[in-house]
Protein backbone atom coordinates (compact mmCIF):
# COMPACT_ATOMS: atom_id res chain seq x y z
CA UNK A 1 0.00 0.00 0.00
CA UNK A 2 2.83 2.57 1.08
CA UNK A 3 4.55 1.84 -2.17
CA UNK A 4 1.28 2.78 -4.08
CA UNK A 5 0.90 6.04 -2.61
CA UNK A 6 4.55 6.93 -3.10
CA UNK A 7 4.05 6.27 -6.90
CA UNK A 8 1.07 8.41 -6.49
CA UNK A 9 2.61 11.13 -4.79
CA UNK A 10 5.34 11.07 -7.68
CA UNK A 11 2.94 10.95 -10.36
CA UNK A 12 1.15 13.91 -9.03
CA UNK A 13 4.08 15.66 -8.10
CA UNK A 14 4.97 15.70 -11.90
CA UNK A 15 1.40 16.56 -13.35
CA UNK A 16 1.82 19.36 -11.31
CA UNK A 17 4.71 20.21 -12.39
CA UNK A 18 4.06 20.24 -16.07
CA UNK A 19 0.87 21.85 -16.01
CA UNK A 20 2.79 24.89 -14.05
CA UNK A 21 5.40 24.64 -16.70
CA UNK A 22 2.38 24.80 -19.49
CA UNK A 23 0.68 27.32 -17.26
CA UNK A 24 4.07 29.54 -17.13
CA UNK A 25 4.09 29.83 -20.90
CA UNK A 26 0.51 30.82 -21.40
CA UNK A 27 1.01 33.70 -19.13
CA UNK A 28 4.35 35.38 -20.52
CA UNK A 29 3.24 37.43 -23.34
CA UNK A 30 3.54 40.92 -24.38
CA UNK A 31 2.80 43.15 -23.40
CA UNK A 32 3.04 42.17 -20.32
CA UNK A 33 0.43 43.81 -17.23
CA UNK A 34 0.63 43.78 -13.73
CA UNK A 35 -2.14 40.93 -12.90
CA UNK A 36 0.18 38.60 -15.06
CA UNK A 37 3.32 39.63 -13.72
CA UNK A 38 2.63 38.86 -10.36
CA UNK A 39 1.04 35.54 -11.44
CA UNK A 40 3.64 34.46 -13.45
CA UNK A 41 6.21 35.25 -9.95
CA UNK A 42 4.09 33.22 -8.31
CA UNK A 43 3.67 30.38 -10.87
CA UNK A 44 7.11 30.04 -10.93
CA UNK A 45 7.96 30.01 -7.41
CA UNK A 46 5.21 27.14 -7.33
CA UNK A 47 6.83 25.25 -10.12
CA UNK A 48 10.25 25.47 -8.28
CA UNK A 49 8.18 23.57 -5.02
CA UNK A 50 6.54 21.00 -7.45
CA UNK A 51 9.92 19.98 -8.91
CA UNK A 52 11.15 20.11 -5.10
CA UNK A 53 8.45 17.58 -4.82
CA UNK A 54 9.20 15.87 -7.82
CA UNK A 55 12.32 15.10 -6.69
CA UNK A 56 11.63 14.37 -2.90
CA UNK A 57 9.05 11.70 -3.65
CA UNK A 58 11.33 10.38 -6.76
CA UNK A 59 13.77 9.67 -4.50
CA UNK A 60 11.72 8.09 -1.84
CA UNK A 61 10.57 5.64 -4.78
CA UNK A 62 14.20 4.91 -5.65
CA UNK A 63 15.63 4.34 -1.95
CA UNK A 64 12.86 2.88 -0.05
CA UNK A 65 9.49 1.93 -2.33
CA UNK A 66 10.65 1.03 -5.72
CA UNK A 67 12.83 -2.02 -7.49
CA UNK A 68 16.04 -1.04 -4.75
CA UNK A 69 18.33 1.74 -5.15
CA UNK A 70 20.60 -1.34 -7.03
CA UNK A 71 18.04 -1.43 -9.79
CA UNK A 72 18.03 2.13 -10.65
CA UNK A 73 21.93 2.96 -10.22
CA UNK A 74 22.40 0.31 -12.89
CA UNK A 75 20.19 1.40 -15.20
CA UNK A 76 21.46 3.56 -17.86
CA UNK A 77 17.75 4.73 -18.55
CA UNK A 78 17.48 5.99 -15.28
CA UNK A 79 20.69 7.80 -15.61
CA UNK A 80 19.37 9.31 -19.18
CA UNK A 81 15.98 10.71 -16.88
CA UNK A 82 17.88 11.81 -14.08
CA UNK A 83 20.22 14.03 -16.45
CA UNK A 84 17.04 15.44 -18.05
CA UNK A 85 15.69 16.73 -14.85
CA UNK A 86 18.48 18.13 -14.02
CA UNK A 87 18.75 19.78 -17.69
CA UNK A 88 15.43 21.11 -16.97
CA UNK A 89 15.99 22.76 -13.42
CA UNK A 90 19.19 24.29 -14.88
CA UNK A 91 17.33 25.85 -17.69
CA UNK A 92 14.50 26.84 -15.87
CA UNK A 93 17.30 29.17 -13.48
CA UNK A 94 16.76 31.73 -16.65
CA UNK A 95 13.11 32.34 -16.20
CA UNK A 96 13.30 32.53 -12.44
CA UNK A 97 16.24 35.10 -12.42
CA UNK A 98 13.95 36.79 -14.97
CA UNK A 99 11.06 36.92 -12.85
CA UNK A 100 12.75 37.41 -9.96
CA UNK A 101 14.16 40.61 -11.10
CA UNK A 102 10.62 41.86 -11.44
CA UNK A 103 10.06 42.00 -7.54
CA UNK A 104 10.86 45.35 -7.18
CA UNK A 105 8.31 46.40 -9.56
CA UNK A 106 6.10 44.02 -8.25
CA UNK A 107 6.09 45.02 -4.99
CA UNK A 108 5.95 48.97 -5.91
CA UNK A 109 2.72 48.11 -7.83
CA UNK A 110 4.29 48.64 -11.42
CA UNK A 111 4.21 46.43 -14.32
CA UNK A 112 8.35 44.87 -14.82
CA UNK A 113 10.06 45.94 -17.61
CA UNK A 114 11.42 43.00 -20.50
CA UNK A 115 12.65 43.87 -23.44
CA UNK A 116 11.23 41.77 -26.11
CA UNK A 117 14.25 39.99 -26.96
CA UNK A 118 14.60 38.58 -23.58
CA UNK A 119 10.90 38.27 -23.39
CA UNK A 120 11.47 35.46 -26.79
CA UNK A 121 15.01 34.11 -24.66
CA UNK A 122 12.34 33.00 -21.96
CA UNK A 123 9.91 31.95 -23.95
CA UNK A 124 12.14 29.62 -25.68
CA UNK A 125 13.35 28.32 -22.44
CA UNK A 126 9.85 27.10 -21.26
CA UNK A 127 9.38 25.68 -24.47
CA UNK A 128 12.85 23.58 -24.48
CA UNK A 129 12.01 22.44 -20.94
CA UNK A 130 7.91 21.09 -21.86
CA UNK A 131 9.93 19.19 -24.87
CA UNK A 132 12.38 17.74 -22.16
CA UNK A 133 9.75 16.69 -19.64
CA UNK A 134 8.07 14.99 -22.08
CA UNK A 135 10.70 12.91 -22.87
CA UNK A 136 10.79 11.84 -18.92
CA UNK A 137 7.77 9.57 -19.56
CA UNK A 138 9.35 7.71 -22.06
CA UNK A 139 12.33 7.06 -19.90
CA UNK A 140 10.34 6.19 -17.19
CA UNK A 141 8.62 3.30 -19.42
CA UNK A 142 12.19 2.21 -20.51
CA UNK A 143 13.63 1.90 -17.03
CA UNK A 144 10.49 -0.07 -15.79
CA UNK A 145 10.02 -2.76 -18.38
CA UNK A 146 13.97 -3.49 -17.84
CA UNK A 147 15.20 -2.05 -20.68
CA UNK A 148 19.06 -0.31 -20.00
CA UNK A 149 20.47 -2.61 -17.47
CA UNK A 150 23.98 -1.96 -17.29
CA UNK A 151 26.70 -4.77 -16.85
CA UNK A 152 28.12 -5.32 -13.19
Amino acid sequence: MVYAVAAYLHFVAIFLLFALLVLEHQLFRLPLNFKRARSLFRVDLAFGIAAGLVLVTGAARAMRYGKGLDYYLNNSFFHAKIGVFVLVALLSIYPTVTFLRWRPALKAGEVPAISAASARGVKLVIRIELAALLVLPLLAVMMARGYGVLPR
